[in-house]
């Protein structure tokens, strides 16, 4: 049993110890899948002590303790997880990077068949090479950041929408830059010369210069405002354990966001056309007509409009006690569950067990933790609408105000519930 166990503790399949890539993922799979069993378990009424069996109270206490230890363990799992995912990512990015600049050499093959190899050509080949290679350089940077996705990553450990296609803006222009510059190196004659330099003037690459401008101020703005709304508590922003793919066309909660997939589709039609542009006249930057600048703006505005009024605070709209079938109606009592109604308890993104562990309420001067209680596949409290918290014994009888802290940071309104003895 000894030798087995040695055995699952070196760095091959069933390593979990969180020193390398693999034995963080195969770490966090086997916490998630302890906890989801001993979740269901509970809920079922299995495992209880025979000590508290006999209290409902202290059942639900024990039950809710429990499932908090085991939910950190998941919750370091996943941060373990997430880091070596950052680290063994940007290896992974390099990959996509050259397969681009593959992809780009074998187009230019077939094009050039009939037509002849071009010096322009030669250029966006050289381009292609000059700009994966900077972008290898600074992936081996920040390879513990994510290698090329780093500054892709917001504060909250997501993707960027908005980097996301200002990069994209960011690239396409310096590829283009980069094609005429080796153009002009390579251009024997001055007529030609000339001619690339003009390809240059504003008048040819307005459009594309202001798109670039914009999407690049929307990104800016964007973290501004997100930042000033977190800190004054007017949105509620939980860390993600790692950056996911998704996180370009869906909001924190993992659903589907209209603003952000709007702009992603948008801005890659542009984008797309703008590189059509260039290929098809490589001597000057892309023309992007008005009309498709005109709407790349409308959809950056779009976008702006949805991030300025997402989310918002928790709030409490009403404290009630909680009354199991067969209590009669009476007063708040220490002792006694209330049940705090309300919206925004759960944020978007905080709905793991670990985050809805460290939800609070404020009953006085006491802080209660919100207990968890199971259900078969999931939690019958908290709930991001109604949460039912006990009353302790330390509260002392009387007008006392309840305020709930969510797991973001953010406090709700404050509403007096009156404590009788």
């Amino acid at each position: 049993m000894a030798l087995d166990e040695a055995r699952q503790g070196t760095h091959g399949g069933g390593c979990t110890c969180g020193d390398c890539p693999h034995g963080a993922r195969q770490g966090h799979r086997r916490a998630v899948a302890a906890f989801l069993a001993k979740r269901d378990e509970l809920a079922a009424g299995r495992g209880l002590p025979a000590g508290v069996a006999q209290s409902a109270s202290a059942t639900r206490q024990w039950v809710s303790d429990e499932l908090t230890q085991s939910a950190r363990a998941v919750a370091d799992r996943g941060r373990e997880a997430g880091e070596a995912w950052l680290y063994r990512v940007w290896q992974r990015t390099l990959v996509i990077v050259w397969g681009a600049v593959a992809v780009l050499a074998v187009a230019e093959a077939a094009t050039a068949i009939g037509a002849g190899w071009t010096q322009a050509r030669t250029a966006g080949l050289i381009a292609g090479l000059v700009t994966a290679g900077l972008l290898s350089a600074a992936a081996h940077v920040h390879r513990a950041r994510g290698g090329v996705l780093a500054p892709l990553i917001g504060e909250d450990n997501r993707l960027s929408t908005s980097r996301a296609v200002a990069a994209s803006w960011v690239l396409l222009a310096v590829f283009s830059v980069l094609v005429l510059a080796l153009q002009l190196a390579g251009a024997s004659g001055h007529a030609q010369r000339d001619a690339l330099i003009e390809g240059l003037d504003l008048a040819r690459g307005a459009g594309v210069v202001t798109v670039l401008a914009l999407v690049c101020a929307i990104a800016v703005v964007v973290r501004r405002v997100v930042s000033v709304r977190v800190l004054s508590g007017r949105l509620q922003k939980v860390r993600a354990d790692r950056p996911r793919a998704a996180d370009l066309l869906t909001d924190d909660s993992g659903r589907g966001g209209f603003t952000d997939v709007q702009y992603v589709l948008v801005s890659t039609v542009a984008v797309v056309f703008a590189a059509v542009r260039l290929a098809r006249r490589p001597e000057q930057l892309p023309d992007l007509p008005w009309g498709l600048a005109l709407l790349v703006a409308v959809s950056a505005a779009a976008y702006f409009a949805g991030k300025y009024t997402e989310g918002g605070r928790p709030v409490v709209l009403s404290v009630v006690r909680s009354r199991e079938a067969g209590d009669l109606d009476a007063p708040i009592r220490t002792g006694d569950d209330i049940e705090i109604r309300g919206a925004g308890f759960v944020p978007p993104g905080a709905g793991s067990p670990d985050r809805l562990a460290r939800m609070v309420v404020r009953i006085g001067p006491v802080h209660v933790h919100v207990p968890m209680v199971p259900v078969t596949g999931g939690f019958a409290n908290p709930t991001d609408t109604v949460l039912t918290v006990p009353v302790p014994v330390e509260v002392e009888p009387g007008v006392v105000e309840v305020q709930v802290v969510t797991a973001s940071g953010a406090e709700s309104n404050r509403v007096a519930i009156d404590v009788t003895d």
